[in-house]
């Protein structure tokens, strides 16, 4: 059984929510930290990120490397994978839904093998489980 792999992020959060800001690192790959302030997350972008930003990228990350095993898996493996993902938040509500668009080149594979593939990644995506409760939708298209 392979060891547990533990990543790491810690956020310095100074004042209240409404005025105060803070920091994010990602302290695992220490490739970065980022501003944070509420009036990014409720109001509009103002050159901080938010953990909902976080939470795109890392279910637009997750979501690739499952599609492009899977794709791989079928004998079928892609050139390349343009993943987005949206993930909206409503003050007073949460995060309401997630949206993951993927643009995939991939040779030799019919639509509906395609979008068989591509609902089923979104399905066993590890962060799509971490997710779960949170309606999320999919948008493939094979170029």
């Amino acid at each position: 059984m392979p060891n547990p792999v533990v990543n790491k992020a810690s956020t310095i959060w100074k004042g209240d929510l409404f005025t105060g800001s803070g920091t994010t690192t990602l302290d695992t790959s220490n490739v970065g930290t980022f501003d944070v302030a509420w009036r990014s997350r409720a109001e509009e972008p103002s050159g901080t990120t938010t953990p909902e930003e976080l939470i795109a990228a890392a279910h637009s990350t997750c979501y690739s490397m499952q599609l492009s095993n899977m794709l791989k898996e079928n004998g079928t493996p892609p050139t390349q994978l343009n993943t987005a993902a949206a993930v909206t938040f409503v003050v007073g509500k949460g995060i309401t839904e997630i949206h993951l668009t993927v643009n995939a080149h991939v040779e030799g594979i019919s639509e509906d093998d395609f979008q068989g593939l591509a609902q089923g990644a979104k399905e066993q995506c590890p962060v799509s489980q971490a997710l779960k409760g949170t309606p999320i939708g999919l948008t493939a298209t094979l170029i």
